[in-house]
């Protein structure tokens, strides 16, 4: 391409250091290829005093990065994968998923190893619905509060006081060079992550072929098979922000094995599936029809779905 690439991407350091890497990646493997950066304000970056639920949900964090696409203004957009919503709008397309990184939960605590060494009634910070359910019905004795911003902000607040400990997603920290700050990395039995996590996902729009090829490169099959198959089950369960929803797939031999959840908000119903196949799309099917069969629609009702 005879002009710049230019990147979409949040202002948070986490987006600009995924930004960096993908405009990294694709000049080292397209020596005359010049990269750059057009760094974005987002609504969800601007709205920290609500749930993102109550806000207007995952589309917060892409919209804006969509809008330029759609304007000309960008060629692509950088995303964590488990801030996309399950259904893309028409006209845009996911060029690329790269190798995940650790995709599991993280307490980062200034007092405490572990969850199950948490005292009773400690305060546990996390804007996500999906883990504060699944760490109420483990541990009932603590209380669950919300916690908005960026990894700094978030971690901030746990120094000043206002946490006994936060749960973040592993990958973020140690993008950010923070893997220290992580006290234990929850099994992913323990806190199920949600569809995506750890994956970053190169967006443009759709038919732009040129795009697609230069991205071939950095995508990760395995990692966009399985992030597809988790993303299947959140759309057929309308998955948002509202909805407590895990999903994980990883590489089983020559399939996928894939886990998936739905919970009350509270922790106390939850509906699991554990699922083994070879395409994405009917691994996914079976594990929704688990779920359904053990009262995930139930469940998902009494959200208010």
């Amino acid at each position: 391409m005879k002009k710049p690439v230019v990147i979409a991407t949040r202002r948070s350091r986490l987006a600009l250091w995924q930004a960096e890497h993908v405009k990294q990646r694709l000049e080292a493997a397209h020596g005359a290829l010049a990269v750059q950066l057009l760094p974005l304000s987002t609504r969800g970056d601007e709205i920290l005093d609500r749930r993102l639920d109550q806000a207007g949900g995952k589309g917060l964090f892409v919209k804006e990065l969509e809008n330029a696409l759609a304007e000309g203004r960008a060629d692509l957009a950088v995303h964590s994968m488990k801030d996309v919503p399950a259904e893309l709008p028409p006209g845009f397309m996911l060029a690329a998923v790269m190798q995940r990184e650790d995709p599991r939960d993280a307490l980062v605590s200034n007092k405490f190893e572990t969850l199950a060494a948490v005292s009773d009634g400690a305060v546990i910070g996390t804007s996500s619905l999906r883990r504060a359910a699944q760490i109420a019905q483990r541990h009932p004795r603590l209380e669950m509060r919300l916690l908005r911003g960026n990894v700094e902000t978030r971690l901030a607040k746990l120094d000043r006081g206002e946490y006994d400990a936060i749960i973040l997603a592993v990958a973020g920290l140690v993008r950010l060079g923070l893997a220290s700050r992580i006290r234990s990395r929850l099994d992913v039995d323990e806190s199920l992550p949600a569809p995506g996590q750890g994956a970053l996902g190169i967006e443009c729009l759709a038919g732009r072929a040129d795009l697609a090829a230069l991205l071939e490169v950095l995508n990760d099959a395995t990692t966009a098979r399985c992030v597809d198959a988790e993303r299947a089950v959140s759309r057929a369960l309308g998955g948002s922000c509202a909805v407590p929803l895990g999903a994980y797939a990883q590489a089983a031999g020559s399939g996928l094995r894939l886990r998936a959840l739905v919970a009350s908000l509270d922790g106390r119903r939850i509906a699991r599936a554990d699922c083994a196949g070879a395409e994405p799309a009917a691994l996914a099917a079976d594990a929704v029809r688990e779920l359904r069969r053990q009262g995930a629609d139930e469940i998902l009702s009494g959200l208010g779905q």
